[in-house]
């Protein structure tokens, strides 16, 4: 599962299997906890992330959901998503 972006201590990862599960999302890994956000609205799915990184996260999906979405099509194709830049 590549890295997708890093920011403030946080990975964004994607899986690029053919056909992953929908609905479309990303994996987020801060200090030893984890959590899986939807892409098209942001939503916490599952997971421990503490409170003030999930508002990073959701920020961050905000403002690169074209990209993210591009991503995940990518990977439902078997392809490598393409890095994406961090939270400034």
């Amino acid at each position: 599962m590549p890295t997708i972006s890093m920011f403030y201590g946080i990975i964004i990862r994607m899986y690029y299997a053919p056909k992953e599960h929908n609905p479309p999302h990303i994996h987020a890994y801060y200090q030893g906890t984890k959590a899986t956000f939807k892409i098209l609205d942001g939503n916490l799915i599952d997971g421990d992330i503490p409170t003030r990184q999930i508002r990073l996260i959701q920020a961050w999906i905000e403002i690169h959901k074209d990209e993210l979405c591009a991503d995940w099509e990518l990977c439902q194709n078997g392809e490598k998503p393409f890095k994406i830049e961090p939270l400034k």
